[in-house]
């Protein structure tokens, strides 16, 4: 079990108005009506909906967590219940042609979703968004909306992070059920449905692909710098037109410059943004590959970000608490996140493009109970596996290795115009890998503005476009190269541990170092930096991901405490460390 443990924006939550802001900043519709807040909820065996329910749960935080006021864990042979009523404003659906849309940012891990005691859809994955059209089951007044949940957690194949049922390490507890906003639209009955914004920097334009109905109108785009027009175009439904930018002004972590968009498509109107950036591979000024951002080389000084929070788990209490972590990071000399083995909510990414920050983005892993002989014995051991040996590596069944590369392709749409993207991961340490070189081409393949990390940590598979090693319990030294013309990256090393009174969960300590002060963990992070990774750069090293961002549970190796109320380190002194990790 964990204490309770509060965040200073979770100490401020309005139960009846959490996370209110508009979820979706880049198809944002004046049409909006936020359900999160106060639900009822029960927790029940395999069986229909309970005839009661157990009491209120707090929208949009799991069962588990301090936030929700409910403090339950949800097994794997349990149905979690959410119920609330639902009645539309005054003017809300203007024509009876329109469509009303209930969207979930994300429910983990399988739902079925009910309006008025008729199925109206479901969704199966925890980590991606979904809708149901609910138009035909309303009617006026007051209206029902029920969810059932079931997780099965590390119990099953299905995608699930770091969460196992038998949580300690770097294993965390589970959670469940809806953890993401629940909100209500109306659309006109030719709508965008998603919008491709694909910044071409080489010939100095946009893509815009608006996807709708193939019998559409054109749909008219406007390009807007500051407060001026400066391109306009017809766009044909579900056909990429190439729009030129004049003047040109670049995106970078230090110059997070992004454009507006405005897209007309009959009744309906939306607005998004986009910036001008490139990224890739290729040599530096001696000819060692590099990583490129707009065409130069660009070191990827990251930090490992987790996502999780003391009070609301996956959940961030409050937006400002998402751009305090962005920002602190920041303000430390970090120039990339790596977002660890989850997907963030949509505003989580939109803070990462207005601030400035590069996002390396994780996809979340799957499969059945892992062996250590897989996923642990490579950090002390030089053990390398093919992962054609699927069994070994938990993806035996053949149904969780297509769910996984259904998930994957939907991740890519997702975030694809999300601007500070600037790598895929698809697999970590061997959790649920399989053919990763495959995997590595279909990422490209959907995608080749980005680069692809196959296989973060070990069991490389020579895929990609980068040689990633994970480096804790020995010296980091610059391998020598062969013929492998991949970027060579730390994509994870440090973990330097340091457990701070009043401010953990749990009495248990993990880190791959422990220090007793927060002097010595100032030391040993200077002396790291100093005499390994610095000294790397010129020998080939392109990218570093120090762990972590903050503490979680029982890892004490966060540069914040979990509760985010503390930074273990001077924060000068970590700025001074960072300035260093320069090409």
């Amino acid at each position: 079990m964990t204490r309770p443990l509060l965040t200073p924006w979770g100490e401020a939550l309005d139960p009846d108005r959490p996370l209110p802001e508009y979820p979706r900043p880049q198809l944002v519709r004046d049409s909006y009506l936020n359900l999160n807040g106060r639900w009822q909820y029960a927790i029940t065996g395999a069986r229909g909906e309970p005839d009661s329910y157990d009491g209120e749960i707090v929208v949009p935080f799991s069962p588990e967590t301090p936030l929700s006021g409910v403090g339950r864990q949800l097994r794997p042979d349990q149905l979690l219940w959410y119920r609330r009523s639902l009645r539309l404003p005054a003017g809300f659906r203007p024509d009876p042609s329109s469509r009303v849309l209930l969207h979930f940012g994300a429910v983990d891990q399988t739902c079925e979703v009910f309006v008025n005691g008729t199925p109206v859809g479901g969704h199966t994955g925890g980590y991606l968004p979904f809708h149901c059209d609910i138009t035909p089951t309303l009617h006026d007044g007051d209206n029902i909306v029920v969810v059932a949940v079931r997780d099965g957690t590390d119990s099953g194949h299905h995608s699930r992070g770091k969460q196992r049922l038998d949580r300690g390490g770097i294993w965390y507890s589970p959670q469940s059920g809806i953890w993401q906003t629940v909100w209500v639209e109306c659309v006109p009955a030719v709508h965008v449905r998603r919008l491709t914004l694909t910044p071409l920097l080489a010939e100095r334009c946009v893509e815009v692909t608006v996807h709708t109905d193939p019998d559409a109108p054109d749909a008219a785009v406007s390009i807007i710098a500051g407060d001026d027009v400066v391109a306009t175009a017809p766009v044909p439904a579900g056909q990429p037109v190439r729009v030129p930018i004049p003047q040109v002004r670049t995106w970078s972590p230090e110059d997070p410059y992004l454009y507006d968009v405005t897209v007309e498509l009959g009744e309906d109107r939306v607005r998004g943004y986009f910036g001008m950036r490139s990224f890739g591979v290729g040599p530096g000024p001696d000819g060692t590959p590099r990583l490129l951002l707009n065409g130069a080389p660009y070191f990827h000084a990251g930090v490992l970000d987790q996502g999780y929070w003391s009070d609301g788990w996956y959940t961030p209490p409050s937006d400002d608490a998402m751009v305090h972590d962005i920002a602190t990071m920041r303000q430390l000399g970090f120039t990339m996140l790596r977002k660890h083995i989850k997907i963030e909510p949509a505003r989580w990414y939109y803070h990462c493009d207005r601030l400035g920050i590069l996002v390396w983005q994780d996809m979340v892993n799957g499969g059945g109970r892992y062996r250590p002989l897989v996923v642990t014995a490579p950090a002390v051991t030089p053990l390398r596996l093919s992962d054609r040996r699927r069994h070994w590596f938990s993806r035996g069944d053949a149904a969780g290795r297509e769910q996984f590369r259904a998930e994957l392709h939907d991740t890519v749409e997702h975030l694809r115009n999300v601007v500070s993207i600037a790598v895929w991961v698809p697999f970590n340490e061997g959790w649920g890998q399989f053919e990763a070189a495959a995997i590595a081409a279909e990422v490209a393949a959907l995608d080749p503005t980005r680069s692809v990390d196959h296989a973060s940590g070990w069991h490389d598979q020579g895929g990609g476009d980068l040689r990633s090693l994970h480096v804790y319990f020995r010296r980091f030294r610059v391998p020598r190269r062969g013929g492998d013309r991949r970027v060579l990256v730390l994509s994870e090393y440090g973990g330097y541990g340091l457990a701070v009174d009043g401010h953990t969960t749990t009495d248990r300590q993990f880190g791959y170092r422990r220090c007793t002060d927060a002097a010595s963990l100032g030391e040993a992070f200077r002396r790291l930096h100093a005499e390994q990774i610095a000294p790397a750069i010129g020998r080939g090293l392109s990218a570093t991901v120090y762990t972590q961002l903050s503490d979680v549970e029982d890892e004490v190796n966060g540069l914040l405490t979990y509760d985010r109320r503390l930074l273990k380190l001077p924060a000068d002194q970590v700025r001074e460390v960072n300035l260093r990790l320069r090409l």
